[in-house]
């Protein structure tokens, strides 16, 4: 498939889904920190995991940069154990911190006016940041206008056989940044109706403050078009037993054309 012909095809997959689902609501937090906190505890493991760590930390208070630093390891560690691999993301939210009073005085208001590809880089450096973590930190905490890859997006770019599923993650990210790029007008909001925003379903969440934070309309696009893939990819791109039949995106696979 042509390079302009996949691009018109993932802008058509943000029109139909968003007319059938509207927005999503991701990433669902209270708070800029929550939403970093939640990118390293959703590492190889469910949400639904991650909400039951970020419930206790809410419940202890540690949902903040100075309450992470001075948690002692072992109550941290106790504390997002049901988010799995707790001893390691105990000690990447500490080396995160770290870096964050290291290189900007411990404030994320300093952390997301640094340049986009020159904070991404660092993110990249620290240990236990791939690609996926860094953009999630970028986009959903910092509205910088990166968009995100999960192995939801691959699958399904894959079944549509836009790009196979072992394709480079840079190479991925810019496709979608590229085609999505063209739905907005800078000088306008989300080029999309705003009649038909409020429907539920996909990984639709109830609205959070960072949710409903007002954001660059770029940011805005690729936000949706992330939390709109993942839910594809839950309720119906699945790794087994897909549910293509009743997917909103099933005109489009290659059988289906």
């Amino acid at each position: 498939m042509p390079p302009s012909d996949k691009e018109g095809e993932i802008r058509a997959y943000y029109r139909t889904l968003w007319q059938a689902w509207g927005p999503q609501h991701w990433w669902p937090a209270r708070t800029r920190f929550e939403v970093i906190v939640g990118a390293y505890l959703t590492q190889n493991t469910a949400w639904t995991n991650v909400e039951k760590a970020l419930a206790n930390l809410r419940e202890q208070r540690l949902l903040t940069v100075s309450a992470i630093r001075g948690a002692r390891l072992s109550k941290l560690e106790r504390l997002i154990r049901p988010s799995g691999y707790f001893r390691q993301k105990a000690k990447k939210l500490k080396t995160f911190v770290a870096f964050l009073d290291s290189n900007y005085g411990g404030s994320l208001t300093n952390l997301f006016a640094a340049p986009v590809n020159r904070l991404r880089e660092q993110l990249l450096a620290l240990n236990g940041v791939g690609p996926e973590t860094a953009d999630s930190i970028l986009l959903y905490a910092g509205d910088h206008p990166v968009f995100v890859v999960d192995a939801y997006t691959r699958r399904i770019l894959d079944r549509h056989q836009i790009l196979p599923a072992d394709s480079r993650y840079e190479e991925v990210r810019q496709l979608f940044e590229r085609a999505l790029s063209r739905l907005v007008d800078p000088r306008k909001s989300v080029d999309l109706p705003v009649a038909e925003r409020f429907k539920p379903g996909g990984a639709n969440h109830p609205p959070s403050p960072v949710s409903t934070a007002p954001r660059p309309p770029l940011a805005q696009v690729y936000n949706e078009m992330h939390g709109l893939l993942v839910g594809v990819g839950k309720s119906y791109c699945r790794k087994s037993q897909p549910r293509c039949d009743e997917c909103p995106l099933r005109k489009f696979l290659p059988a289906s054309k």
